[in-house]
């Protein structure tokens, strides 16, 4: 387990809007509690609570992963409409102490999916 620290930042913070996720034009998600992870020099990343996303179009892969900051990501398919996109979706359920913001929550894949952003965009 890594801390974040200058070397490689990690922050987390509420965002003051709404983002809804759509996969094939059809919402999978969308939330007013969402949480902006910005990490190092990566692309912002949105983590949606769980309680906020449309489980039936989710289904959970064997595929996992591991950072060292975060601790170990389970992923999620996608299926709207007779698609699919593999992993499209991650999780952190056991995150490491530093993360605890982003328990119980999902990220996308910016690349499988599309975002409504309403609100606050700093």
């Amino acid at each position: 387990m890594k801390i974040p620290g200058p070397d490689h930042p990690i922050t987390i913070t509420p965002f003051q809007g709404r983002v809804t996720v759509r996969f094939n034009d059809v919402v999978v998600a969308q939330t007013d509690k969402a949480v902006k992870l910005e990490e190092a020099k990566y692309p912002a990343v949105f983590y949606i609570p769980r309680s906020d996303i449309r489980v039936e179009y989710y289904a959970r892969t064997e595929h996992t992963t591991h950072c060292p900051y975060k601790g170990d990501a389970n992923y999620f398919d996608l299926s709207a409409d007779g698609k699919t996109a593999e992993n499209a979706v991650w999780s952190y359920e056991n995150t490491y102490p530093a993360m605890a913001q982003i328990k119980e929550h999902v990220a996308f894949y910016a690349d499988k999916v599309t975002f409504e952003i309403e609100g606050a965009q700093g």
